[in-house]
């Protein structure tokens, strides 16, 4: 079984080809026959897990199993109180009622690589970081989550899916898990046994 984490960059698609042309994943991974366990949007950044096990990736893309995403979002303003406890309780979306996230506000901004188009500056409109860690996927669920309780998101980092992090690798970086990540991430996303009722959408 072969497992990599990928640092997804900014405008890259979370596949390997595109009509369109515009940047894939072949930009960045030339190893045959693994395939991303999950998505992350055109314009958001971060890890991506692929590999070639399909029990692994079913595992860690079924919503039903919900397995743990961590994030790191800039949003407008400073959250308060409320708006934090409402990303807590979970919050209301179009598509129903988000499960409750674990949320910190983040003293300082996190140490990542400026982005390749700088986020645009407001000097009357402060921004702040989160850590914001979710276990479903639903389509654009953090922008939608932080703007539904009024601070929209500026910039969207996936620092972690279950055990495995960004930790060591740069943005278009890729590394092959080791044999002892391989069987965290194996541990993590097989001991959660069950099926909630509700279902997500898409992983993301």
């Amino acid at each position: 079984m072969r497992v990599i984490r990928l640092w997804k960059p900014y405008l890259v698609l979370s596949k390997f080809t595109d009509a369109a042309g515009r940047p894939t994943l072949a930009d960045y991974v030339d190893v045959p026959g693994v395939y991303p366990a999950g998505r992350l949007d055109y314009d958001s950044e971060g890890l991506l897990i692929l590999t070639d096990s399909g029990a692994l990736s079913a595992r860690l893309t079924d919503p039903g199993y919900a397995h743990p995403r961590t994030y790191l979002v800039q949003v407008e303003r400073i959250p308060d109180e409320a708006a934090l406890r409402a990303l807590r309780e979970g919050v209301l979306l179009k598509d129903g009622l988000t499960r409750p996230a674990e949320v910190t506000l983040l003293a300082e901004p996190p140490d990542l690589p400026p982005r390749p188009v700088p986020i645009r500056y407001r000097a009357n409109v402060p921004d702040c970081w989160l850590r914001l860690t979710i276990t479903e996927g639903r389509n654009r669920q953090v922008r939608r989550m932080t703007a539904a309780v009024g601070h929209p998101t500026l910039r969207l980092v996936r620092w972690a899916v279950g055990p495995i992090t960004l930790e060591g690798l740069q943005p278009g970086q890729w590394r092959d898990l080791t044999a002892a990540e391989q069987a965290a991430l194996w541990a993590s996303a097989f001991s959660r046994r069950d099926r909630p009722a509700h279902r997500s959408r898409r992983p993301g």
